[in-house]
């Protein structure tokens, strides 16, 4: 004999009487440890197998509500075949969502569906009527209101009835049938044993364009620390260009011990400024703003000047510091100690950071440390600063960044933060996992046709691209790839390009890149004379820069919605392998985007572009509009193969906006 306990159900306490399966819901983060990721206005598709043995059919329901209801919000599946539902439901507000799946039996439609087979083979099927009418009794008893009186009228009509074709319509009804699937008993169903979690952020972090600068490059005159109020007059050109983030490279005081010069030298020169990433110094630590750049006040006067010109500023927040750091003489067991007495600096091997010493996060002092370091972001942002751009999260645990920004959230929940982490694959999912609302990517060395392809369809499909939103950046103050290195100008706006269609988010570190700057230490992928240990002086109107083509790539991102989504991307042949071709539209295809760039910066690439007509809902035999936004070039194409010719040195890319065809004549008013 079993106990009780032993045949109670898991779903509903029903014991014996839960007769309902439910599997394979989706999307379902490591068993709903982590949650999927959404802003104001996107969808959640879910999809689970709901089945009962037997034939009896299913009803199946997808609930959902927001953080601050207790009460689900009801949305009927539909059957995709072999036991599969889905449903979905719109994202209306900044809050946090749950959903969840439910089953029921529903015998009405079983009956129902038996009767039809009956009445079809001219089967004496009145005995059917009343037991049908007896089904709808019983589910009358858990109806709420008018519903109660209706389903037992039309019992009655059911039980009264001897003609078949006419209690055949009363039992095929659509307002009987919807009826009985909203008063179906919860005694008859099972739940999901999980609640699911969507975690909600605003527009900003799905959809955003980056500008990195370093403030102390922007004096007016030559040689001089540039300060906060210097980069006031730059805010109405980053606007112009269609920049909505500001990001700063961390704005501390720096370090005198070890302090690096020109090119990361480890002879320091008088007045070489030294890395901003290395944090502290008499002056201060993670609270204290570099006296060279101005005040606490003034840098809030800048944060809130940028937000007139729509522009957030991004601060970075590197959880480091330099051995003149407060920390270092206050908080000693923080750090990691050699065997002579020596604080251990940070290093990379070969690399070597002499003027950084990392945190201890073994430290068993680790709940200080975590609350003091906690105490760091929400001071900036009481500041105003709702972005962050956090250095080398892969370098701290998991539990802290889960922690961390959980914490924060709970007092400023419109935080984004941005992980900086060039590491493992599982180790960048992670931490997407663990919450930070934006990821950098291996973007930046995928080169080849089939590279894009296969890291365009590894971010979008599959459970990746429920959590990990893409941030691509062509080059940062570390990182000068090589193919902008020889490539010239073509390689710059091809790298523009494709950054700002192939990811909602994406960033430049300027103004090196629209200066096409190229210049790099020999054999290596980084800047030489870099920005990071030097103050420079940019010619920002320099001839040749590429302002314009970043403004106008930016206002194309902004005035094409298919392009403020990642995930919605597919591939079209084209033959040519220095051709790349894709498309993003919308859920309604009113915005089609189709995008082919030459990845040759030195010739003239050209192939027969397979345009995926059906995909797209256009009709073959009818003209179709392909406007390239970039060139202001118009098209008129028919058919499924379009001829593409690129000559790099003209212009390296298209971005068609599709119209999906001429309907009417004055659609070709669009050409003229």
């Amino acid at each position: 004999m079993f106990e009780s306990d032993k045949i109670r159900g898991k779903g509903n306490d029903q014991g014996g009487r839960e007769r309902i399966a439910i599997e394979r819901v989706w999307p379902e983060i490591e068993g709903g440890k982590f949650p999927i990721k959404r802003i104001p206005g996107e969808n959640v598709v879910v999809g689970a197998d709901i089945f009962a043995e037997g034939h009896d059919d299913v009803t199946a329901v997808l609930l959902y509500r927001t953080m601050k209801e207790d009460t689900w919000h009801e949305i009927r599946m539909a059957p995709l075949g072999n036991d599969r539902w889905v449903g979905s439901f719109r994202i209306e507000e900044e809050v946090d969502y749950f959903y969840t799946v439910r089953g029921y039996l529903n015998e009405f439609s079983s009956w129902r569906k038996d009767l039809e087979k009956k009445i079809k083979t001219s089967q004496n099927a009145l005995i059917d009527f009343k037991i049908g009418a007896q089904i709808i009794e019983k589910i009358a008893k858990s109806a709420v209101g008018e519903n109660v009186k209706q389903l037992r009228n039309w019992a009655q009509k059911l039980t009264e009835s001897n003609d078949p074709e006419s209690a055949l319509s009363v039992a095929t009804g659509k307002e009987l049938l919807n009826m009985i699937e909203t008063s179906l008993d919860e005694k008859d169903g099972a739940m999901y044993d999980k609640q699911l979690l969507v975690s909600v952020e605003r527009k900003i972090a799905a959809f955003s364009s980056w500008y990195e600068l370093f403030p102390r490059s922007w004096s007016g005159t030559p040689g001089q620390h540039g300060t906060f109020k210097d980069c006031e007059r730059l805010l109405p050109e980053i606007s112009r260009m269609g920049f909505d983030v500001l990001y700063l490279p961390p704005i501390h005081p720096i370090g005198e011990t070890n302090r690096k010069g020109r090119n990361n030298s480890m002879v320091c020169e008088r007045g070489d400024p030294g890395s901003p990433w290395a944090i502290g110094s008499k002056e201060g630590g993670h609270k204290a703003v570099h006296p060279q750049l101005g005040t606490i006040k003034e840098f809030k006067d800048f944060v809130k000047k940028a937000k007139k010109y729509n522009i957030e500023v991004a601060l970075d927040l590197a959880f480091q510091c330099s051995p003149d750091h407060p920390y270092v003489k206050e908080h000693p067991r923080w750090f990691k100690w050699r065997p002579d007495g020596t604080i251990q600096y940070a290093e990379n091997p070969p690399k070597k950071y002499e003027d950084i010493v990392p945190i201890n996060f073994n430290t068993e002092d680790w709940g200080d440390l975590w609350k003091e370091l906690r105490s760091i972001v929400l001071f900036w942002a009481e500041q105003g600063i709702r972005i962050f751009r956090m250095d080398n999260p892969h370098t701290k645990p998991f539990s802290f960044w889960e922690w961390l920004i959980d914490e924060v959230k709970q007092e400023y929940p419109d935080t984004i933060f941005l992980s900086e982490a060039f590491t493992r694959p599982k180790v960048m999912y992670r931490l997407a996992k663990c919450g930070f609302s934006q990821s950098y990517t291996y973007f930046t060395w995928r080169n080849t046709k089939k590279e894009f392809t296969e890291y365009m369809t590894e971010l979008t499909r599959g459970a990746v691209a429920e959590y990990f939103r893409p941030n691509f950046w062509p080059n940062t103050p570390d990182i000068l790839p090589e193919h902008l290195q020889f490539g010239g100008r073509p390689a710059f706006i091809a790298r523009a390009v494709l950054a700002a269609t192939l990811s909602s988010n994406f960033g430049i570190y300027g103004p090196a890149f629209e200066l096409c700057a190229a210049e790099s230490i020999p054999n290596k992928e980084e800047y030489f004379n870099s920005e990071k240990y030097e103050i420079k002086q940019w010619d920002w109107n320099r001839q040749g820069n590429l302002k314009d083509i970043l403004t106008r790539l930016n206002r194309i991102r902004k005035e094409n919605p298919s392009l403020h989504i990642t995930r919605n991307i597919r591939f079209c042949q084209i033959g040519n392998e220095n051709l790349l071709c894709y498309y993003k539209a919308t859920g309604d295809f009113s915005n089609i985007i189709l995008v082919v760039v030459n990845l040759d910066p030195y010739h003239t690439q050209s192939g027969w572009l397979q345009v995926p007509l059906d995909e797209l809902g256009i009709d073959k035999e009818k003209s179709y509009l392909a406007h390239d936004l970039l060139t202001g070039d118009k098209y008129i194409w028919q058919g499924e193969t379009s001829y593409i010719e690129l000559n790099p040195n003209n212009s390296p890319a298209h971005i068609l906006r599709v119209r999906r065809q001429l309907r009417r004549e004055q659609d070709f008013d669009y050409f003229l």
